[in-house]
Formats: C-alpha cells, sequence, structure tokens
C-alpha cells in the first residue's frame, strides 16, 4: 500500500498538470463579449478626452496672441486657437514671417494691421514658427477644417523656393520642421527618409484627435514627452540624477495654456537679434533657384489655395516680402520670374493677391523676415493697395 502511494506522488510530480489548471500568462481571461466591453471603453474615453478637456483647459488668446515658440508642433492646439477666432476677424495664415520671427507679438504683421482698421482683433496671427508651404499643406488640411466659409489671407514666401534643400526636393536625406505635416506617402519628397511606422503614425495622429490630444498633454505639461520619459528624466548633476521618478505626474496637469514669456530675450526690439541683416557689412548673396515647374513648395502651395477656395474661403495671398536687397544682382530676374509665375497662375485662378513693394534693406532681419519697424511699414501699404481694400469691401 505504501508503494502505491509513492509510485501515485511520483506521477504527480513528474506530471504536475495532471492536478494543476493549465498555465496561463493572464491572470484574468477574457472572452468575446468582455473584450468587446472593454474595446467600447476605449472607443468612448478616446472620443470623449479631447471633447472635455477643451471645456476644462484655461486657453487664453488674447489681443496678438500666437501659438508660443515651444508649442509650434502642437497642432491640437492651433486646431483649438482657430476654432475660437470670430467671424468678424480674418485669419492670416502662413510661416515665421506671419508669425513674426524676430519680434514680440505685439510687433507682428496682424499686430499693425489691426492698428491700420482700428480694429483689435480684426486680423488674427495664425502662422506657425518654423512652417513651410508642405507642411501646411498638412495644417491646413487637418487642423484648420473649421475656417469655412470667410475670408482669409495667405502668405506665400518664395524662400522655399531659394534652394533644392529649401524646397526639399534635394536627394540628400534632410531633417526639418513639421515633418509629421508634410504628405508621407504621395508626393514623394527625396529627402524626408522616415519608415514607414513613423509615416503611418503621422498619418493617424492628423487624423484621430485623441493622438493630437495626447501629444498636447505632454507637450504643455511634460516637456515635449510622453510621462514615461517625463519621469526618468535626468538633470546635469554628476552622478545625473531622476528628481520626476518621485514627483506625481497628475501634479503638473493645471489645466492652463502657457502664453508667451513676457520678456522673450530671442524677440523684440531690446534682443540683439533684432538687428538689420546688413548691419555687420553682409552682402547680397547667390541663391540656388528651383523652377516653379519642378518647386515641391510651390505645388504644394497651389494645392493649398485650391483646398481653401473649396471650403468657400474668400482668399487673399501676400507675396512676399522677401528681402531683394540680399539676392545678387545677376539672380533678380530669376527671381521676379518666379513671382510673376506665382501672380500669374493666382491670376488666372481667381486668387485675390498682392505684391507689397520690398521694403528698405535696413528693415529686415534676414532674406524675409522684417523688424518691429519693417511690419509697421509692411502692414501700412498692404492697408493702402487697392486691391486690398477692394478685398476688404466685397
Amino acid at each position: 500500500m505504501q508503494k502505491s502511494e509513492n509510485n501515485k506522488s511520483e506521477i504527480e510530480l513528474k506530471n504536475p498538470a495532471s492536478t494543476e489548471p493549465p498555465f496561463g500568462a493572464n491572470d484574468i481571461r477574457l472572452n468575446v463579449r468582455q473584450w468587446l466591453t472593454v474595446l467600447m471603453i476605449v472607443l468612448v474615453f478616446s472620443t470623449l478626452a479631447p471633447v472635455i478637456w477643451k471645456r476644462i483647459e484655461d486657453f487664453d488668446a488674447g489681443v496678438d496672441y500666437r501659438i508660443p515658440y515651444s508649442l509650434s508642433s502642437d497642432y491640437w492646439l492651433y486646431q483649438r486657437r482657430v476654432e475660437k477666432i470670430n467671424d468678424s476677424s480674418i485669419p492670416v495664415i502662413g510661416d515665421s514671417v506671419v508669425w513674426g520671427e524676430y519680434v514680440r507679438p505685439n510687433g507682428t504683421l496682424t499686430h499693425f494691421l489691426n492698428l491700420e482698421s482700428g480694429k483689435a482683433e480684426q486680423f488674427v496671427n495664425c502662422g506657425v514658427n518654423g512652417l513651410f508651404p508642405l507642411s501646411l499643406e498638412g495644417l491646413v488640411s487637418s487642423y484648420a477644417s473649421s475656417l469655412r466659409n470667410r475670408k482669409v489671407i495667405v502668405q506665400c514666401n518664395i524662400l522655399w523656393m531659394s534652394s533644392p534643400k529649401a524646397d526639399l526636393s534635394t536627394d540628400k536625406e534632410e531633417t526639418f520642421n513639421h515633418s509629421s505635416l508634410v504628405p508621407q506617402f504621395s508626393p514623394n519628397i527625396p529627402c524626408y527618409r522616415a519608415d514607414a511606422s513613423v509615416r503611418l503614425g503621422s498619418v493617424f495622429t492628423r487624423n484621430i484627435a485623441f493622438f493630437g490630444w495626447v501629444g498636447h498633454v505632454d507637450g504643455v505639461y511634460f516637456n515635449q514627452q510622453s510621462i514615461p520619459l517625463w519621469t526618468l528624466e535626468k538633470e546635469g548633476d554628476d552622478p545625473p540624477r531622476s528628481p520626476n521618478v518621485w514627483r506625481n505626474p497628475f501634479a503638473q496637469i493645471t489645466f492652463k495654456v502657457p502664453g508667451e514669456p513676457s520678456n522673450d530675450p530671442l524677440r523684440g526690439p531690446e534682443s540683439p537679434r533684432h538687428k538689420a541683416w546688413n548691419s555687420g557689412g553682409s552682402a547680397p548673396t547667390s541663391f540656388d533657384w528651383v523652377s516653379l515647374e519642378s518647386s515641391l513648395q510651390w505645388h504644394a502651395f497651389q494645392r493649398t489655395i485650391t483646398l481653401l477656395k473649396g471650403r468657400g474661403k474668400d482668399v487673399m495671398v501676400i507675396l512676399g516680402p522677401f528681402n531683394k536687397s540680399m539676392v545678387a544682382k545677376d539672380q533678380r530676374p530669376t527671381m521676379n520670374n518666379i513671382e510673376s509665375g506665382i501672380s500669374q497662375w493666382l491670376t488666372t485662378n481667381s486668387v485675390s493677391h498682392i505684391v507689397p513693394e520690398t521694403l528698405p534693406a535696413n528693415l529686415y532681419a534676414d532674406a524675409s523676415h522684417p523688424l518691429t519697424d519693417g511690419y509697421a511699414l509692411l502692414a501700412k501699404r498692404i492697408a493702402q493697395d487697392p486691391i486690398f481694400q477692394a478685398w476688404m469691401l466685397k
């Protein structure tokens, strides 16, 4: 009898599954109905979270507001800003020339256009620092759909056709701002070498509000990082330490979108960057201009204008202000031909546009960005242009 019991114990040791439940990786296994319930909860949360967040987060887009430089890639915030524009206001869309790279919010083109009009919010700064036509197309198509049946001004900067590198048509791999906004698959951008996962991620982010909202939360409250990366962020001690490991990440969320610093050392008349491009003796330079027929940036700009018109918008294009004093004399005819070609296309497609006179050389900080006084003069010339005045009265 004792031998039989020993044999039984040996069999159980060799085959423990005979007396124990099958091993499973999960403590709880869900059936089909339970998985469907989980999926429903996730879908409801991902749909409602961005909507509810807009209601509880304080976002003050007051006079002269522009998206802060540190949040230039927060396109979900840009979408909110566009949605807050009054019906009587006119958004001005463009790159850092509209945004105001070297000036403060009260030194931008829209600020001085408002002074000319006598209305504080007649024109709204919808520029984004670092933008260019290929990314502008993605921004307008994915994040500015609320702008319908209204007037809109779009700035066209020929700087983006001044070389194959600026045009993104060079074969050499390049890194550039706002890569998630450019066409991910078609048309092909030769210098953009992101892998399929990055491209698909960009497509999902642009088309699913939840992912844009997650990026907004990371950007505003966690230093442009995901919460896990923020938790592991190191300070420059020796040895380095990770102070956020012990912090409550939810305490970072203040439900208030930060504005620009009150005294930005990189912008404004007191900034060392706020000076004329030729103040140090710089001379005109040569550019490797790209023809309109082969320019990726120009084709993207054309598609953007067509998209805006298709949404019922009355579009006004401001061509410039490019610093022609910075262009070598032998290249100015090429540059003028590019401007003429753009103007001709706009005329053919019934798009109102103006080409403001080039500003004095000492009012530019570089090839396309005016200084504060340059924006003031540019706004005055735009406001006095008969074509612009007629467009405003329509």
